[in-house]
């Protein structure tokens, strides 16, 4: 094991609720986006190490994926991405485009409408993240990669920065229309980010004890 910090059974069920209130805000502009009821869940977070997160996405898929990737910067920094299986990512856009653009159409516009549909979704966990936690994150544009689990993580980085480090990872699930669609959340970190986090969801849960403690 390459870790010497673990998450507590109480920290990665508060990372998981803040998470799952991010992608709630998500499937709310999703909706209000496609004007069709959308549900997305994420049932719980692991953090593991890249190359962990790369074999179990490659032993659950088997067909080629594409992810939306953003940079995030502040007390804790890395990258986030939104992984789904090509044929997953080729729904979602579906969904999102509608019935009134053909097909052809929705294929020339399907990396622009993933692209922008992933971007809302990061941003989302991200920003609710950062809020819960009384922090702010800066991102960068997003943007789209295809390939296997490891040459997405790898995409943009330095050769030393490709295998050190821990992903925080989140299996999500889509309900979208008649649209049943699984993906995944990797949040790429290195140690030092992955201390801070885990001091500020900490600090997360102490609040909600003193506010608990003190109610009438």
């Amino acid at each position: 094991m390459i870790m010497q910090i673990l998450l507590s059974e109480l920290e990665r069920d508060a990372l998981t609720e803040i998470v799952n209130i991010g992608v709630s805000r998500a499937a709310a502009s999703l909706r209000r986006l496609i004007g069709a009821e959308v549900l997305l869940s994420v049932p719980s977070a692991e953090v593991i190490s890249r190359q962990a997160a790369a074999a179990m996405i490659a032993d659950r898929e088997q067909e080629p994926l594409v992810a939306v990737r953003q940079d995030f910067a502040g007390p804790f920094s890395g990258r986030a991405l939104l992984i789904l299986p090509a044929a997953n990512g080729a729904s979602l856009v579906r969904a999102v485009l509608g019935d009134s653009v053909d097909d052809a159409e929705a294929l020339a516009l399907q990396d622009e409408t993933l692209t922008e549909t992933g971007n809302l979704v990061l941003n989302n966990c991200l920003g609710t993240m950062a809020n819960m936690l009384r922090e702010s994150l800066t991102l960068s544009l997003p943007d789209l990669d295809h390939g296997a689990p490891a040459a997405l993580f790898a995409s943009g980085m330095r050769p030393e920065e490709e295998v050190a480090g821990v992903v925080l990872f989140l299996y999500i699930n889509f309900s979208i229309r008649n649209h049943d669609i699984r993906g995944y959340i990797a949040m790429l970190m290195d140690m030092p980010s992955l201390a801070m986090l885990q001091q500020l969801i900490a600090s997360f849960i102490s609040s909600v004890m003193d506010d608990t403690a003190g109610s009438p």
